[in-house]
């Protein structure tokens, strides 16, 4: 009769691998829940079997955080100073933000907004002079990517692995980063590995656990964590929101307004750092931001009130959506989008115009379909499906980077906006069936 492991048992041998296989190893570690015990999992694994070597851990200061989150961070990283080797990084990359339709993004640790820094900076960390790959233009995405090769380089490692603390329970997003179809490597066909460029991996040893496991491991190792988790079941915030990060993505939106009552003082500088603070903590969550249920203004169509939405934002956040919106529109045309069997029945029987493919390039059992954008289809698989409802939704929201319609940015996508605008420009309006002029009278359509 084979013995079913433990999730701890499973991850031990998971670690076991990534520590023999591996001369270069680090854990990114946020200050949050998952991270904290991943990091944890390495440090008891690197003490019981007495490794000769250190442990990596890299952490990016957003500059606003809870203080118990900046708290417990400092204690983990002190207790251990023994066995890490700390890269704390201060840097001013662009960082996304769905607080204000005026500004796409922010910048932690700007210089010349250091007057308003909700804090100061912390004395032994990393800044941008520091990495001679850093460049203004940079997100913060882009440059977790070029950290693990800066840190491969600097530690003339043979290989090198990033242990990274997301489990699949959490959002389907975070499915979708261990289980992605295209363009996809593992090491040694390790379901929960990732190749990111050569000999450089990430690694996600707890991906299978549940919240469950990660709170059973706390108390039962008696492991320090961060006591802001304390402080959100105080205040009844359900488990699937205690999240630690960023407070202007999209995700923290609803619970932006717990900075107040949890953190009055970091909510108070907060409100002058970025755009909208203020406006988000009081609407966001609500349907004014795109939440909850959102109701068509009268004699409206979805169609009609994304033009209407559109006319009320700066020209820059505009010309975004336009671009995103010309993107989706040319890949739901003459791409498709995968979608099952049972949704495609739903679409033939409103007698929607859909063109179904047998053969994907993607590993599923979904079908391609290619169809036009729709106003709205009002069934239970609405996200999945291309409408004008949706993208109305992602202006409510701010959410720039359109995250809510399954973008996710790319560099590869910013440089070809201004090619695909120009290509796609007029098929946009033509679907519309508004005149760009009649929107627009200040701008030419040339």
């Amino acid at each position: 009769m084979r013995i079913k492991k433990s999730v701890y048992d499973v991850v031990q041998n998971r670690l076991e691998r990534i520590f023999s296989d591996f001369d270069n190893v680090y854990v990114s570690f946020s200050g949050g829940k998952d991270s904290g015990v991943l990091l944890n999992l390495c440090i008891d694994y690197i003490r019981q079997h007495k490794l000769k070597r250190k442990l990596g851990v890299f952490h990016m200061d957003y500059e606003v955080q809870y203080n118990e989150t900046i708290r417990y961070v400092d204690r983990t990283l002190a207790d251990n100073a023994d066995l890490l080797e700390v890269y704390r990084v201060c840097i001013p990359f662009k960082v996304s933000t769905c607080t204000s339709m005026f500004q796409r993004f922010w910048r932690p640790w700007e210089d010349n907004l250091r007057n308003l820094w909700v804090r100061d900076m912390p004395e032994t960390c990393y800044r941008k002079e520091d990495f001679d790959f850093y460049t203004e233009e940079m997100w913060d995405y882009d440059f977790q990517v070029k950290f693990a090769e800066w840190y491969h380089q600097k530690k003339k490692a043979q290989r090198t692995c990033c242990l990274i603390g997301i489990r699949t329970q959490e959002s389907y997003h975070r499915w979708q980063a261990i289980h992605r179809d295209r363009n996809y490597h593992s090491y040694k066909h390790l379901k929960w590995t990732h190749k990111v460029t050569a000999n450089i991996f990430n690694a996600y040893p707890i991906y299978d656990w549940l919240t469950t496991d990660i709170w059973t491991a706390n108390g039962k190792f008696h492991w320090d964590y961060n006591h802001l988790y304390d402080l959100y079941y105080q205040a009844g915030v359900p488990l699937e929101r205690q999240r630690v990060a960023s407070p202007f993505i999209s995700q923290a939106l609803s619970s932006l307004k717990l900075y107040r009552a949890i953190d009055p003082d970091t909510w108070g500088k907060m409100i002058n750092r970025v755009n909208g603070v203020n406006f988000t903590g009081l609407y966001g969550g609500t349907s004014a931001m795109g939440w909850q249920s959102i109701t068509l203004p009268e004699n409206m169509t979805w169609s009609s009130y994304f033009k209407f939405l559109l006319c009320t934002l700066p020209e820059e956040a505009r010309e975004n959506y336009l671009h995103k919106l010309s993107v989706s529109m040319e890949f739901w045309r003459n791409k498709g989008g995968c979608l099952a069997e049972e949704t495609i029945a739903k679409l033939r029987r409103m007698g929607i115009p859909i063109t179904v493919s047998e053969t994907t390039n993607y590993k599923t059992d979904k079908k391609p379909v290619r169809m036009d954008y729709q106003d709205d289809v009002r069934i239970p698989e609405f996200k999945e499906l291309p409408t004008f409802k949706r993208i109305c939704i992602c202006i409510l929201k701010n959410d720039h980077a359109c995250k809510y319609m399954g973008f996710a940015p790319s560099k590869a996508e910013r440089e070809r906006r201004a090619k695909v605008m120009q290509k796609y420009h007029g098929i946009l309006w033509k679907n519309i069936k508004v005149p760009y002029t009649t929107l627009f009278p200040s701008r030419s359509t040339k």
